[in-house]
This record gives C-alpha cells, sequence and structure tokens, in this order.
C-alpha cells in the first residue's frame, strides 16, 4: 500500500472557478422568475389539462401527450 505525501505548505497554483457573489439574491431570483413567466407568456406554453392522470400503458399515454401537442400547436397558428 503506497501512501501519498500531501506538502500542507504548498501554494494552490490553479483557481478553477469562482462562484459569483450577488448583491441581492432576491431580487436576482424574482427577476429569473418574471423572466420565466414573461416567456411562457410569449410562447404561450403547453396547454394540457392540469391535473394527475393514469394511463395503462406507456402507449396509451404517449397518444395522450401527441393529442394535447397537436390541439396546442392548432391552437397557435
Amino acid at each position: 500500500m503506497s501512501h501519498t505525501a500531501i506538502n500542507l505548505e504548498e501554494t494552490i497554483g490553479k483557481t478553477v472557478g469562482r462562484r459569483t457573489k450577488l448583491r441581492n439574491a432576491f431580487e436576482y431570483g424574482m427577476a429569473q422568475q418574471r423572466a420565466g413567466s414573461e416567456l411562457v407568456r410569449a410562447l404561450g406554453g403547453p396547454r394540457y389539462p392540469k391535473g394527475v392522470f393514469r394511463f395503462h400503458s406507456h402507449e396509451e399515454a404517449d397518444a395522450w401527450l401527441m393529442k394535447y401537442r397537436i390541439l396546442s400547436a392548432t391552437k397557435r397558428s
């Protein structure tokens, strides 16, 4: 078994990345939230029925999803 020697007095030669410090994280988060909602509003967002749906198979779920994707695309044009 070999032991690796670590020199604790050696200085680190390279910094890989730094985390930027935000002045006000709350304002930044709220701005991101507004930008996201404006984007969804501009693009229209998916128009699927809300709720929990149970399907007997993956094929049935895929067919349901495709049906509402097509309806959503036709409403936009």
